[in-house]
Parts: C-alpha cells; structure tokens; sequence
C-alpha cells in the first residue's frame, strides 16, 4: 500500500504502475478554471508521513504561505479507506470539520473511488478538494500564488530553467521518487530487480551531476531539489530496508548525503521532517510488507546535523532572497521526532 493512497496502483507483468488519475482543476491567480487564489479559502492537507506532501509542506514554508493558505495535518497512518485527522482534538480537522479526508474528496465527487491522498488543496467553502495532484499544486504556489509569497522568497520555478528543471525532475521521479515504490511494492523478482537497478543507475547518476555543483539546477535551490530532497530523506530510515534499496545507505554515498545534510540543514526542509511519523507510517500500515507491524528503532537521525562541505562548490540556497522564518508554533516538528533540530540550534 503507497503512503499516498489508499488505492495505489495497478500491476502490469507484475511491475507496481503509480495510480496517477488525479483531480486535476488548479488554483490561479486569475481562477480561469474556477478557482482563483484568495486569502484564506483553501486548506493545504498533508501527512508528514508522505514524501509527496512533504513537497507541499517546504514550497510552502520557504515561500512563506502560512498566512495565505492554511495546513491541516492528517495522522502517520491510516485505514484501507482514507486517512484521518487523529492528531487533532476529538479527531476531527478543526477547519474543515470533518474526521476524515475521503469526506472532502466526496464533496467533491460523490462516490469518489479511486485513492484518497495527500496533498490534497480543499476549498474550505464548499469542503470540497480541488487538486490532488501533487506535482502541480507546489508548482502552482511558486507561479500562482506570487501575490502572497514573502518578502525574499526564492524563485524554485525560474523561467529560464524550466525546461532543465522539468527534465531533471522527470528522471528522478521515474526512477528514485517512484522508483522506491516499485522497487517495494515489486510482484516478481524481475520487476523488483528492474527497478533496483534503475534506481541506483540514478543515484549514480545524480551523485556524478552533485559532485561538480552544489544543487541539481542552477546555483541556488530549486523545484528539482525539493523534489529529491523528500526521497532522500527517508532512504535510510525506510527504502533501504522496507523497500530493499539496500544497495547502499544514503550514508554510505559521500556525494548525495552531504548533499541531502545540506538541504536538510537549510531553514524551510529539515525542519519539516518528522522521522517518528515517517516510519510509523511505512512500517504500520505497509502489513503486506512488514506483517508485525514492528517499527526499527533506528537509524539515529542526529547525524543529518553533522556538517558538510558543499558551500565550497559556490552557489547559496535562496540567491537574493532570505530563508524563511521559523516555522509557526503549531506546526513545529516535536523535537523528538527529529532530534537533530534540536544540534542544529
């Protein structure tokens, strides 16, 4: 079972095919589908669990939309038919008033049958989701929602790095953001063999394309790197053993760990990782995977603090811009889910 759905995907010749029918209606800035960018009228819903809405989380966090646009936070893990908001009181979103997240999706479309995943953007209004397509929506807050970005907020979707960044963001969703899964979720040896190999070509790859520059596109961070970023964080403390990616920790690979430290470092990413709710998730509601539901100990997360080199090959995170704030109270990360925050200062 994905961490971002409950229904998802397909088998093909035993090969795990992401579920990528998505609602696809976008939030702009002159609402030309129907959906214009206001203050306040959507709900960004997450999981800290999910690399796919931890992208959302950190577009959001370093271009500053806390005020604009709101975030409810649903639980690590979830049932057959929807997750849940079981971190709020009485277990019940507090302002979309309702328990679960398929509620909202069935605002939308009645009798909604395909997965109910994170992020989603719902229309607080009409409790309805607008968007769950996640590739869209933290592209969407770069170019769409400029009139309420922060004063120095990077530029992570530049026009004259488009194409590049597109390119770059293609290879690595194929074979390292959804490249994990099928790995995982393979049906056969040949497939879970196909993707592995594939996975780590990558990561060669990437690991030859970061030991020149400092991040994947250009000199300073980027859609791309948020994009790696969510994958890579997790590889030790998940794909490498839940998912048999066990070619190499992260830490073992000098190149893509002092990269990943670098971002992790960087105000608007680190802070947004909850490794407690990461390998809740994967552990408990991934049965088919691990039937005991037993969740490691390890890996000791203080070690993404240690530092690392990679301000020598130029470049700085936000270029013009400033990092962001620290993150609103309520949606700091407790300090022992992620304890090397607290190394970090």
């Amino acid at each position: 079972m994905s961490d971002h759905t409950t229904k998802q995907g397909t088998y093909v010749e035993e090969r795990f095919e992401r579920d990528t029918r998505y609602l696809s209606a976008r939030i702009t800035a002159d609402g030309r589908e129907g959906w214009p960018v206001e203050d306040g009228r959507y709900r960004l819903v997450v999981s800290r669990a999910c690399p796919w809405a931890n992208r959302a989380i950190i577009v959001r966090r370093l271009l500053g939309l806390e005020d604009a646009l709101s975030m409810g936070v649903a639980g690590p893990t979830h049932d057959a038919d929807s997750w849940t908001f079981d971190l709020d009181p009485g277990g019940v979103d507090p302002v979309l008033g309702i328990p679960r997240l398929k509620d909202a999706f069935e605002a939308a479309v009645p009798g909604y049958e395909r997965g109910i995943t994170v992020p989603a953007m719902v229309d607080i209004p009409s409790g309805a989701v607008v968007t769950n397509d996640f590739g869209r929506i933290t592209l969407d807050l770069s170019t769409e929602w400029r009139a309420f970005h922060r004063p120095g907020a990077p530029v992570l979707y530049p026009e004259h790095l488009r194409d590049e960044i597109d390119e770059v963001a293609d290879l690595v969703y194929h074979d390292v953001n959804n490249g994990v899964y099928r790995a995982g979720f393979a049906g056969t040896q040949a497939s879970y063999e196909e993707a592995y190999e594939q996975l780590f070509a990558r990561l060669d790859w990437l690991t030859e394309r970061l030991a020149t520059q400092r991040y994947l596109v250009g000199d300073t961070i980027t859609e791309a790197d948020v994009r790696l970023f969510t994958t890579l964080v997790r590889f030790d403390a998940v794909y490498h053993g839940h998912f048999k990616c066990n070619r190499a920790k992260l830490s073992e690979m000098p190149v893509l760990w002092d990269y990943a430290r670098d971002l992790f470092q960087t105000p608007g990413f680190g802070d947004t990782i909850d490794f407690d709710h990461i390998k809740r998730h994967y552990y408990e509601v991934h049965l088919d995977i691990n039937p005991t539901g037993i969740v490691p100990s390890g890996p000791d997360p203080t070690n993404w603090a240690d530092p690392h080199d990679r301000a020598a090959l130029g470049g700085s995170p936000f270029g013009d811009g400033t990092p962001p704030a620290p993150p609103p109270v309520d949606e700091q990360v407790p300090l022992a889910h992620n304890p090397a925050l607290a190394l970090l200062g």
